[in-house]
């Protein structure tokens, strides 16, 4: 039976070796790299073709309208995710990787996605050309049976590494037990952005850039820091910019098939990495939140406080609001308290908070602590935060 690529994620053996991994220090030439690619066993090789197959059926079914337009990612979209979601949660992986740390599991599936769009790097290396990228201009609305044989080719393989990279990011969500509702615009529209690092160059400039080779890192940033989006947020709009980064590729002279190995692999190790930094923080947050919670005997009172040492500095981060958002939900689950008065706030006083600490009676300090778990959850704590935690320490001691 041939073997899909998420059954060789689960595959039993040995890691990829040390050829397989990101290294700042390695200078890697481009010989190097296609040996590595070549390493790839016959099963990995086999799933590669195999999804490929399945994939060409797909992409002949697409017009040069659905091309241009970036409906295609519309259609792979609901066709990569549907069926996955479904049977892919977190009892999935717990079947497989009973009492395995998270880190652990997450890492050898990044390297293993990586592995498998360097392999398809090789195999479609062939429609890496600048010719492509002028065809794509000429497709008008061609059907299905006039796209070019090259464009398919090329469409392929930005189908593969499309599918890849967003089961990737939906793996790498469900791990940290990051619930992902697909049917929600704003969450949908946010794993997007995640899979495919939408903001790449920001993260490129960030240091994560740095885990690429010397060789291929003008490239990766020729490709990461192009168009981001910025109109309408509508699925083909993110079609047109991925379409838009395998042009660049496409464009890059004298790419062949080492280059072509080495960009597959290494656009898909920053986006997995890119993910699991996302969604690594999201889960600290949340139990981060869970841990407040467990620890309060002040519940409401905790709330309050935490939203006035957030808002201390007039600017709230996303690891903040985030927060927030997670202390709200476990506060209701566990305490069942619901605060119609805050969510109804529009600018907290600090003496409406200070009147509620004080008549409190007996020991606060579980709200002085959460107050500064808050304070320090997006970095140091500034001065307008430290103060409030000041003033926070004098109405809690008592007696």
């Amino acid at each position: 039976m041939t073997r899909t690529s998420t059954d060789s994620f689960d595959a039993e053996g040995a890691e990829p070796d040390a050829a397989a991994e990101p290294d700042a220090a390695a200078e890697p030439d481009a010989a190097a790299a296609e040996d590595a690619a070549g390493e790839a066993d016959d099963g990995d090789r086999e799933a590669v073709e195999h999804e490929r197959d399945e994939l060409r059926t797909f992409v002949a079914g697409l017009s040069g309208d659905d091309i241009k337009s970036g409906n295609w990612f519309v259609k792979l979209s609901a066709y990569a995710m549907n069926a996955y979601t479904t049977k892919v949660d977190w009892q999935y992986f717990q079947d497989r990787y009973a009492g395995v740390p998270v880190d652990a599991v997450v890492e050898q599936r990044i390297k293993m996605a990586a592995r498998y769009a360097a392999i398809e790097g090789g195999l479609s290396a062939g429609a890496y050309t600048a010719a492509v990228a002028a065809t794509i201009g000429s497709l008008g609305g061609a059907s299905p049976a006039t796209v070019p044989a090259a464009v398919t080719t090329m469409m392929i393989d930005l189908t593969y590494v499309t599918r890849l990279q967003l089961r990737l990011a939906y793996d790498v969500a469900v791990l940290h037990r990051i619930p992902i509702d697909l049917s929600d615009p704003e969450e949908l529209w946010k794993f997007y952005r995640v899979a495919f690092m939408i903001k790449g160059g920001e993260l490129l400039r960030g240091g994560l850039g740095k885990a690429v080779p010397a060789l291929v890192r003008p490239l990766v940033k020729r490709i990461f820091t192009g168009a981001t989006l910025q109109a309408a947020k509508g699925l083909p709009v993110i079609g047109r910019h991925l379409l838009q980064r395998n042009i660049i590729k496409l464009g890059i002279p004298g790419i062949g098939v080492p280059l072509a190995i080495l960009l597959n692999r290494y656009t898909t190790l920053l986006a997995g990495r890119h993910a699991q930094a996302v969604y690594r923080n999201e889960a600290r947050i949340a139990e981060l939140a869970e841990r407040l919670s467990a620890r309060s005997t002040h519940p409401q009172l905790m709330l309050w406080v935490a939203w006035l040492v957030v808002t201390s500095d007039q600017k709230i981060h996303d690891d903040e609001t985030l927060l927030m958002r997670h202390l709200v939900r476990v506060v209701r689950e566990r305490h069942q308290v619901v605060d119609d008065e805050l969510a109804a706030l529009v600018d907290i006083e600090p003496a409406e908070v200070w009147r509620r600490v004080d008549a409190e009676p007996g020991d606060l300090s579980d709200v002085l602590d959460a107050a500064e778990v808050v304070a320090a959850v997006d970095g140091d704590v500034n001065r307008r935060e430290a103060a409030v935690l000041a003033e926070l320490a004098k109405h809690c001691v008592r007696g």
